[in-house]
């Protein structure tokens, strides 16, 4: 393999291992800045020997091994840890193999699990909700800080400020590397959700790279949701978000041409949904409304929440067995619900697509035009594209094609950036 191949093959796993290695380590070391150092170490390793030696058979296991050597000698020189750190370090230095793995396992709590600890760790209150986001984004979605200023809407230096200051937060106020029970489970589960589905968001459309989609992510965040929902079934924006993440989870196979090409909603085949995952999802939103009726829920107790009002917006496409068949006007209705609770020009542009299917473009294009002086959405590629999709329909072609080709500009995405010059080509009719 060449040295090329094998950096891009690193690169991949990196993508995919690092959110449980750092999480791993973080449960060793207890101090996610230093997970995240040591984790880094562990890849320059990966850089420098498999070029020369080869992938091996089971790479995460492989940088899994080489960061906890490196975090065992980290908790042996430190004179800062505690008591308890500092035999964990003497028993795996002297332990045999299977004792090292059983102590190291006892530092488990009784959710046992490392990736949804990190993400409470992440977003403990001592932080800000923009960088309880912007950390667990970069620590467990395994996001560049680029990546996660598109999904902001903010300037990358001001999100890698926020990650370093709160890493730097975490460390001096010795946040304990736990999962919240009782009264702090509950006043923390916004962030917990606003993370899990920013890390969802990002494997179902990526904001950069070369593939539409990164589904490990999607799987990752499906997977703690589903967590969470035992964790606190009492709460319906748990369920709500696991409801969404399902449904949506159930078009990826239809989202992709066979040549990696986007394909979008409209233009799906539906018989490709996954019906399991509808089910579930529709499961999920059913339980979601039960819990909210019976009035115990600390999530949002006055109504639908954002999660179960978007979920239920999903719900409409994955019942309706042809595009045709969507019901635009309950869409439209579910989105005026959620601008009441979540004001967002992001939310307004998704209302005007969907008042141009329930009314016409024209009505759309409408709403979409008073949403350009907007500063918030001047670099959001979706902004132009829906606005050329529109312009296409009322017959305004060569605007259209302007539209698209700004829309392309400011897409990081490669996959959806050739689809929009097509849409561009397509609306110059060349």
């Amino acid at each position: 393999m060449e040295a090329t191949d094998t950096h891009r093959a690193i690169d991949a796993v990196w993508r995919i291992e690092s959110a449980r290695l750092i999480a791993g380590l973080a449960r060793i070391v207890r101090d996610v800045g230093v997970a995240e150092d040591l984790a880094a170490d562990a890849l320059v390793a990966a850089l420098e020997q498999w070029p020369r030696e080869g992938i091996p058979r089971n790479p995460g296991a492989w940088l899994m091994a080489a960061a906890k050597h490196r975090a065992i000698d980290h908790v042996r020189r430190s004179t800062m840890l505690d008591r308890k750190h500092g035999e964990l370090g003497y028993a795996v230095e002297t332990a045999r193999p299977d004792t090292a793995a059983e102590l190291i396992a006892a530092l488990d709590d009784d959710i046992g699990d490392d990736l949804l600890r990190l993400v409470f760790t992440a977003c403990h209150p001592v932080l800000t909700t923009e960088a309880r986001v912007a950390l667990t984004l970069r620590l467990l979605g395994g996001l560049t800080t680029s990546e996660i200023a598109r999904a902001f809407l903010a300037p990358e230096p001001t999100i890698a400020q926020r990650i370093v200051r709160a890493k730097k937060t975490l460390a001096k106020e010795q946040v304990p590397y736990e999962v919240p029970r009782g009264a702090e489970l509950a006043a923390r589960l916004s962030s917990v959700l606003e993370v899990i589905y920013l890390i969802f968001n990002e494997g179902y459309s990526a904001t950069a790279g070369d593939d539409w989609m990164r589904p490990a992510l999607c799987d990752e965040a499906l997977r703690l949701g589903r967590i969470l929902a035992e964790l606190a079934p009492l709460e319906s924006e748990v369920h709500g978000l696991v409801a969404l993440m399902e449904i949506q989870a159930s078009r990826a196979r239809a989202r992709v041409a066979p040549d990696g090409s986007p394909i979008l909603l409209l233009d799906q085949n539906r018989s490709r949904w996954d019906q399991l995952l509808i089910r579930r999802g529709l499961a999920a939103l059913d339980r979601a409304e039960s819990v909210r009726r019976s009035e115990v829920s600390a999530s949002h107790p006055a109504g639908r929440g954002p999660y179960e009002l978007q979920a239920a917006i999903a719900a409409c496409h994955a019942r309706a067995r042809e595009a045709g068949d969507t019901d635009w006007a309950a869409i439209v209705a579910l989105y005026e619900a959620l601008l009441e609770i979540v004001p967002s020009p992001v939310i307004e542009l998704n209302r005007a697509v969907a008042v141009s299917m329930a009314s016409g473009p024209q009505a759309g294009l409408v709403l979409v035009d008073a949403l350009t002086s907007v500063a918030a959405l001047e670099q959001y590629h979706l902004l132009p594209s829906v606005r050329g999709d529109l312009l296409v329909k009322v017959g305004r072609r060569e605007e259209a094609r302007a539209e698209f080709e700004r829309a392309a500009s400011l897409t990081r995405n490669a996959r959806e950036r050739d689809l929009l010059l097509e849409r561009a080509r397509a609306a110059a009719g060349s």
